[in-house]
């Protein structure tokens, strides 16, 4: 008799477990838990006010949770992100969270490279060292030859990819990206969500993504449906899909 054997499955990489966050009387989140793993790109959507933002903030440690536990698992062991300090929160999304936000939250008087080359900065890199990584990244998303140009000198595809490349620059093993595609057109949405994508798993690193747009949750790994406060579904892509087509 064969007896078949199947993988177990990859350790989370984030994890979070009866999340409560209040505003007032509005409960955005309301006894949430996820699992996000190395090398999966998560799709999160919902009506306005489901509070699937709110998720996104607090699974970064930009926003702390009244009840519940967030950990990540750290280079040297899991480290509860609740129960971390301010200061050393801010360490952690400098060094192990990356960000794209839908208007990139650029700094329009630095040239693509110098916005780039600022989160390495402030972790302490030499200016050199930093812009030649960061125009190593530029490069890799297309954006060879553009590195002196300021970001009102670029389309909005390619602010975009600038943003991508800021947040792919530390090494970051989790990227939360808030609409990224939402002010662009379908083309333009189309080519950022396969940057993203491509520079983020081909690495083995986890997406996490919030967005209106079906056509891009239809690219991640699996979608999470919420609705007041609540995870309604939490589906895999079809196994037809590429999530990094």
């Amino acid at each position: 008799m064969t007896t078949s054997m199947t993988s177990p499955p990859t350790p989370a990489l984030l994890s979070a477990a009866g999340l409560v966050k209040s505003y007032g009387p509005t409960r955005a989140l309301d006894g949430v838990s996820i699992e996000v793993r190395a090398g999966e790109a998560v799709a999160i959507m919902g009506a306005s006010g489901s509070g699937k933002t709110t998720l996104l903030h607090v699974l970064a440690g930009i926003l702390p949770a009244d009840q519940g536990a967030v950990t990540l698992q750290g280079r040297s062991g899991p480290v509860r992100i609740d129960g971390l300090g301010e200061g050393e929160r801010s360490r952690l999304r400098r060094e192990e969270f990356g960000f794209v936000f839908q208007q990139g939250l650029l700094i329009p008087e630095l040239t693509a490279v110098e916005n780039v080359a600022l989160p390495l900065l402030l972790t302490g890199h030499a200016r050199r060292d930093a812009e030649a990584h960061a125009a190593q990244w530029l490069a890799a998303l297309g954006l060879a030859g553009l590195e002196q140009r300021r970001i009102g000198q670029l389309s909005g595809g390619q602010a975009q990819r600038v943003a991508i490349a800021r947040a792919q620059a530390t090494g970051a093993r989790i990227l939360f990206a808030d609409e990224p595609t939402g002010a662009l057109d379908s083309a333009t949405s189309s080519d950022v969500m396969t940057a993203l994508l491509h520079s983020t798993l081909s690495r083995g690193h986890a997406l996490v993504v919030v967005t209106h747009d079906p056509q891009v949750a239809a690219r991640c790994s699996r979608t999470i449906r919420m609705r007041d406060g609540r995870i309604t579904d939490d589906a895999p892509a079809p196994v037809s899909s590429e999530v990094t087509r």
